[in-house]
């Protein structure tokens, strides 16, 4: 075989279409356009969602905005209310409950609201309770029981939230906030003094000298004095005593 042998497969490589050669070709006059229209002129294609100017698909289609928790846990509800009327002693838990009617979606977890008065003297298992039901209920005297989904079992305590990291990010402006408040180390630097603050400074250590030079030099006058006082009651002493020598020879 040689190079001028080679030749793609055939119908791998068909030849385009020749338009606007003539009636005979199928494809003479309007070359396949049709007459007039956008469509006809060159240049006029347009895409595909185009719809002609009316609303297109994607504008005229609803949104779905946000998001939907998946980690959302969905209760049936119950109002105090609805328990008001249990005798003292006695105990209700979601099995009680679904018997009696009371709630609608038996598989669902049970929290109880606290809209009404709360029954006297009861325990109540339910699964959450609303922070106004465990207040109406301890005030009662009341007890509850928390418990676990879906195999209904006794919780000691509400288990605790995981922190996330904006909670922990808040905790942690608000340790700083404390520390700075103490004078710790995060605390900020001093304010660097205004230019009034320097001027006043400045006039007020200005004072200050000349009260200091003016007190010396009121001492250094006293002192003067003093010296020259001492020296002219020395000199009249020195001359008394050269009389009395005179005189007495």
């Amino acid at each position: 075989m040689k190079l001028h042998d080679l030749h793609p497969a055939p119908g791998s490589r068909k030849p385009s279409r020749r338009v606007g050669r003539g009636h005979g070709s199928g494809r003479g006059k309007t070359a396949g356009r049709g007459t007039k229209g956008q469509k006809s002129r060159a240049g006029g294609n347009l895409p595909a969602w185009f719809e002609g100017g009316q609303t297109p698909l994607h504008i005229r289609t609803p949104k779905l905005h946000g998001f939907k928790n998946r980690f959302r846990v969905a209760y049936a509800p119950l109002n105090l209310a609805k328990i008001a009327d249990v005798e003292k002693g006695t105990l209700v838990t979601p099995d009680v409950l679904a018997h009696d009617g009371l709630i609608s979606d038996t598989k669902a977890p049970v929290k109880i609201l606290g809209v009404g008065e709360a029954p006297k003297g009861i325990t109540v298992h339910a699964h959450a309770f609303s922070k106004s039901a465990l207040d109406k209920l301890a005030a009662a005297g009341s007890t509850v029981q928390l418990l676990s989904w879906p195999d209904n079992a006794p919780i000691d305590e509400r288990p605790a939230r995981p922190e996330g990291k904006r909670s922990a990010r808040r905790q942690a402006g608000i340790d700083r906030a404390a520390r700075v408040d103490a004078g710790g180390d995060a605390a900020p630097p001093p304010d660097a003094p205004t230019k009034k603050q320097k001027a006043a400074a400045a006039a007020a250590a200005a004072e200050a000298e000349a009260e200091a030079g003016a007190s010396g030099t009121e001492a250094s006058s006293v002192a003067d004095t003093a010296d020259a006082t001492a020296d002219i009651d020395a000199s009249a002493t020195d001359s008394d005593d050269s009389d009395s020598e005179s005189e007495n020879p």
